[in-house]
């Protein structure tokens, strides 16, 4: 069984920066696509960004690019979200996932585990 822990989310005021984390224990595997996703009070579950196994390719929400990048240490099973320029509409609480195709999938439906999650609250 994988499990995934999120830490790192805060209060901010707009502009500022804040770096989430997503340490994976269990059943770890380089091999998994990873992915964040974000869920405001009464909305769906969105997608933020995502990493593939392997060759690292990413890709992002529109709303995210530039702002915020996602990274991976598979040798400490942490998955990374460095969030700047952080706005108002980025309150949410931020999940992280793995997919165990290793893909970096936008779709929630292919992701195989979930962390909990953590808050992110961006003041303005």
């Amino acid at each position: 069984q994988l499990e995934l822990v999120e830490s790192g989310g805060g209060l901010v005021q707009a502009g500022g920066s804040l770096r989430l984390s997503c340490a994976a224990s269990g059943r770890t595997n380089s091999r998994y696509g990873m992915g964040w996703f974000r869920q405001a009070p009464g909305k769906d579950r969105e997608f933020v960004a995502a990493i593939s196994s392997g060759s690292g390719k990413t890709s992002y929400a529109d709303s995210v690019k530039g702002r915020f990048t996602i990274s991976r240490d598979n040798a400490k099973n942490t998955v990374y979200l460095q969030m700047n320029s952080l706005k108002p509409e980025d309150t949410a609480v931020y999940f992280c996932a793995a997919d165990f195709d290793g893909l970096p999938t936008s779709t929630k439906n292919d992701y195989d585990s979930w962390g909990q999650g953590t808050q992110v609250t961006v003041s303005s």
